[in-house]
């Protein structure tokens, strides 16, 4: 009955401490008003330890029966969005709340707020915990896997639904501001239970929120108050630094700015950070060296397949400074015998994606070089992963992927499935599996393959396909002549020094 989906909603919001019990009749009229109920018995029975999935698809359902939405993914997010903000306090209150445990801690402050993005259904947690996640053991450490199940399928008929509507330029992206509230339409995600933090870095007004789809623990998103393009420069290590000084219990990073090595979104200047720690900020550092005018920075090539320069002080200014310095250097470094290209016919190639953290009582910086020129062979991105590769990952190589998470398409999971069927009934691989033929023979060739071990196989290959996805991804290999080609470029810094 739909009365009890509705108390139980109500209670779920007074457990995780969304409402208080003096709010509970205003909330219970606000979710009556979305479900077009003019009246109400509140049922007897009482309840407890409320999970919200089974509550929402009630309630769901019951919008479906009664023509208040059509039944597909795209409008149940949007209703059931519009369901979970009868119970989400204001953007003042979550604000004031925020800063009164700030003032206790920096963690104490996020902990509150991570918790809120979940209750609210914010990150819709009961999606997430869906994907497939596992770590592989490679020579770089071990590397995060992840198949993300979490962003749902949109339906045909949303599809179509969103080619025929209106094209707004509000929220002129989804990383705006502007979407706290927002209610959504079929080709924008409904942001009515989103709450945004708002923080002051290099004097500009950003905004703090959690990534709705959290690919690691705390996965933030810090983002410009003002819609305008990314740019990596100078002022970008300021903000990085900025937002450490603020949270030092989290790391920050920047996508690069260039297309093919940036991120999905290069409109909107943001940064993703989070309470995690990559194996690529585990790495070590395999070669040390010093650039003149900046002894006091300790600096260093890390071993990671991508090509990674580490600085470390305890003045994050002096980091700055040489980060700017490298920075410069690298935006007009050409090196023809390693097919580094500064730019060619005026298209720029040579960017850096950044990446901040505290290191005990100093900061730390990774600059990772990365280059998108393209090739007739390579027109994807020379440094990229290759066409033998895409058959796992085809897609950017943006930020998180740079720090050591895959994050790899949906299809892989019923593909792996699948695959494993066919492997231990020695079927021929056709139709969307063809394109794995020739790497499940090499599985073959180094493996015997039973039932009891393929799918665990199958997972480990994976994990050595995306270490070879970020080895293509580095500028400079790691072999002799690419260790060689690393080193003229730092001889490079120190010359334009």
């Amino acid at each position: 009955m739909v009365y009890e989906a509705i108390k139980k909603l109500v209670t779920y919001g007074m457990e995780t401490g969304l409402i208080s019990e003096e709010e509970k009749i205003y909330s219970t009229n606000l979710i009556l008003d979305v479900l077009k109920l003019d009246d109400y018995e509140e049922p007897e029975e009482n309840y407890e330890k409320v999970e919200l999935e089974p509550v929402l698809k009630e309630l769901l359902d019951y919008a479906v029966e009664k023509g208040l939405i059509e039944d597909s993914v795209v409008y149940r997010d949007l209703f059931d969005t519009r369901l979970m903000n009868c119970l989400v306090p204001r953007p003042s209150q979550v604000i004031k709340t925020f800063k009164e445990k700030y003032a206790a801690s920096p963690e104490e402050a996020t902990n509150y707020y991570y918790k809120l993005s979940r209750d609210s259904d914010y990150i819709r947690r009961y999606r997430v915990c869906k994907d497939m996640k596992w770590v592989t053991k490679t020579e770089y450490g071990d590397i995060d896997i992840t198949i993300n199940l979490s962003k749902p399928e949109k339906d045909p008929k949303a599809i179509a639904a969103a080619k025929l509507a209106k094209q707004s330029g509000y929220p002129k992206c989804q990383l705006c501001r502007e979407n706290e509230g927002y209610a959504g339409r079929t080709n924008h995600p409904a942001r009515e239970n989103h709450r945004i933090i708002p923080i002051t870095i290099n004097g500009g007004q950003w905004g703090f929120q959690y990534s709705p789809y959290v690919y690691y623990n705390e996965h933030c998103i810090v983002f410009n108050g003002q819609h305008v393009p990314m740019k990596v420069e100078r002022a970008t290590f300021v903000k990085l630094f900025d937002f450490i000084k603020l949270f030092p219990h989290y790391f920050i990073g920047s996508n690069a700015d260039l297309p093919i090595v940036g991120g999905s979104i290069l409109s909107h200047d943001h940064f993703q950070g989070g309470n995690y720690e990559f194996a690529m900020a585990k790495a070590p550092v395999e070669r040390e060296f010093t650039v003149k005018g900046y002894e006091d920075v300790k600096a260093g090539i890390v071993k990671w397949p991508l090509s990674v320069i580490r600085l470390s002080c305890t003045d994050e200014k002096r980091i700055i400074d040489l980060a700017d310095h490298i920075l410069k250097a690298w935006r007009g470094y050409t090196d023809e015998e390693a097919y580094v290209f500064a730019e060619t016919d005026g298209e720029p190639h040579n960017t850096i994606t950044p990446i901040a953290r505290r290191r005990g009582d100093a900061y730390e910086l990774d600059l990772v070089l990365r280059n998108n020129i393209t090739t007739d062979e390579h027109p994807l991105g020379v440094y990229h992963p290759h066409a033998e590769l895409h058959h796992i990952k085809k897609e950017n190589i943006g930020l998180i992927e740079v720090m050591g998470l895959a994050v790899l398409p949906a299809r892989l999971k019923d593909e792996l499935a699948r695959l494993e069927v066919a492997i231990l009934n020695d079927q021929e691989l056709t139709g969307d599996l063809e394109k794995h033929r020739d790497w499940v023979a090499q599985i073959k060739s180094r493996n015997v393959l039973t039932k009891e071990n393929t799918s665990c196989i199958l997972r480990i290959e994976v994990g050595k396909v995306f270490a070879k996805v970020l080895e293509h991804a580095g500028v400079f290999k790691r072999t002799q002549e690419g260790r060689a080609a690393f080193l003229r470029f730092i001889d490079k810094v120190n010359e334009d020094n």
